[in-house]
């Protein structure tokens, strides 16, 4: 009896892999780390092998865990990190690591398909911001810039797509990492004619497009037996780590928003049809055909506190050794001592340049509205808000395609702390829910296989394995402040960005110099 299903998502810093039983219950957890290959500001590449090896690795660990049989094992379905490209020669071998959605090398080459390569209409039809983490400008820096490999290469793929090759030595893309790389036509389901010529490309140098729920079996014998199971088990191809995160936190449903912050963050809902955005605010990605996934994805969340912890707190930092507590913990101590609106100072959280809403790499961090009588936890509340108020302004774009949210999932690191998941019910005045998600997009792959292997006839099965831990109301004296303080907030975005692209600009030239 097939009792149990393993969810894996293939991350930017680890690949997670999670054994299930087919009820939703957890048995075993793995997490197998890789490094990300940064010489330099606009580089952020990975290592194609270290990443499969590290899949390999975490589903034998958690079969091991597990005490399982390999017959035991219903499937294994996988959540990918978007915007990954790599691109093969004629027998699967990488050319080149792997580019991640951080690398930002094709910067100058974004403007360039904005302004004469017809970048709007191609943002229209595929759902994928023109930004340097999607692998159409890739492609065309690298047709440009290292024109030597561009020529070398047979196919382009994104990481996924290697591991499935890996495996079962064919090329298929899902349908939702085939959504996120600005060459992939949303109303039709194919490959993007236009968006494919920008790029220099054709069909054969991609892979074959199949739906989320595709399942493949007869892998390498191999492989199997290196992760303890039977080469007949069945693989799911998946979908996005994004979109398999809403749904591993039951937002499914239209106008249930997910707002997920880690190290980055990102604000989706789903709909039952593609949308563009004319704006190029959001991104419009698949879950399964008559799924899409609207929002969009900020650079800048808990890694921006992280930054204020080790530029500002190295203090407290040593107090929390001593406490032995989380140093954020005493941050939000800090932080909480100050009223809501850190007595009008307001922080730019852009310390990563930015995807949504502005979609400027260029976009800098800034305090503004400093006085002498603002303190440490002044700015350590500020850096909060900032993170909630970019968050909130996306809700906005979204609110214009999507409508008025309804419900608002809260998920990711910063939902441990209650001042952080208040200030995000008071800004956006509405009530807050933080879900029992342990690995939400490991979570969603299991589900989404599910349903695939005709286990659950809806992917709303997924409520019953979701409980609800926290939940909070808007407090109104703070939201009257935040309504106050927003509109300046999203003032400043818009009125600095000929000084960031100064300010960028000069920081390049130190960098080449």
């Amino acid at each position: 009896m097939s009792d149990y299903m393993i969810g894996a998502d293939i991350g930017t810093t680890s690949t997670k892999a999670v054994l299930y039983k087919t009820d939703g219950t957890i048995v075993a957890y793995s997490n197998m780390g890789y490094p990300l290959y940064t010489p330099d500001a606009f580089t952020a590449e990975q290592d194609p092998e270290e990443i499969f090896t590290a899949v390999l690795s975490a589903i034998r660990e958690v079969v091991a865990k597990g005490g399982v049989s390999p017959q035991s094992i219903a499937f294994v379905s996988f959540s990918c990190a978007m915007h990954s490209l790599v691109p093969v020669d004629a027998e699967g071998k990488p050319l080149m690591r792997c580019m991640t959605w951080a690398d930002n090398r094709s910067i100058e080459w974004c403007d360039k398909i904005k302004k004469t390569m017809g970048g709007h209409d191609i943002y229209m039809k595929t759902g994928t911001p023109i930004h340097p983490m999607s692998p159409l400008p890739k492609l065309v820096w690298m047709k440009n810039e290292r024109p030597e490999l561009f020529n070398q290469t047979k196919k382009f793929i994104s990481i996924k797509e290697y591991i499935f090759y890996k495996l079962f030595h064919t090329y298929v893309v899902d349908y939702s990492i085939a959504s996120s790389t600005g060459l992939f036509a949303m109303k039709t389901l194919t490959w993007d004619k236009d968006a494919l010529a920008v790029a220099g490309i054709t069909e054969a140098n991609l892979s074959e497009l199949v739906p989320t729920t595709h399942q493949m079996v007869g892998m390498d014998p191999v492989y199997a037996e290196q992760m303890g199971l039977n080469e007949s088990t069945p693989f799911v191809l998946g979908a996005s780590d994004g979109v398999l995160s809403n749904l591993g936190v039951n937002a499914i449903d239209p106008g249930v928003v997910a707002v997920t912050i880690g190290t980055s963050g990102a604000i989706r809902t789903v709909a039952d049809k593609p949308s563009a955005d004319p704006k190029e605010r959001l991104f419009c990605y698949v879950l399964t055909e008559d799924k899409w996934v609207i929002g969009g994805p900020v650079n800048n969340g808990g890694g921006v506190l992280r930054w204020a912890r080790d530029e500002f707190a190295a203090a407290e930092v040593e107090t929390a050794k001593r406490l032995g507590i989380s140093p954020y913990e005493v941050l939000t101590r800090m932080a909480a001592r100050v009223k809501a609106g850190s007595d009008g100072l307001i922080f730019q959280p852009y310390l990563s340049g930015e995807r949504a809403p502005l979609w400027n790499p260029n976009a800098r961090g800034a305090f503004f509205g400093l006085t002498l009588h603002h303190q440490k936890q002044h700015m350590i509340r500020a850096v909060l808000e900032g993170i909630i108020y970019n968050l909130y302004s996306v809700m906005l774009a979204m609110r214009e395609r999507t409508g008025e949210p309804k419900k608002i999932q809260a998920t990711g690191g910063f939902a441990r702390s209650a001042l952080w998941r208040q200030m995000m019910a008071d800004i956006f005045a509405q009530p807050v829910n933080v879900p029992e998600s342990f690995e939400s997009s490991c979570l969603g792959a299991a589900v989404l296989g599910l349903y695939a292997t005709g286990r659950v006839d809806s992917l709303s099965a997924v409520a019953q394995m979701v409980g609800s831990v926290h939940s909070h109301e808007p407090i109104m004296e703070n939201v009257e402040t935040y309504q106050q303080l927003f509109p300046v907030f999203l003032r400043l975005s818009r009125k600095l960005e000929d000084e960031w692209s100064a300010i960028a600009a000069f920081q390049h030239k130190q960098v080449d110099a």
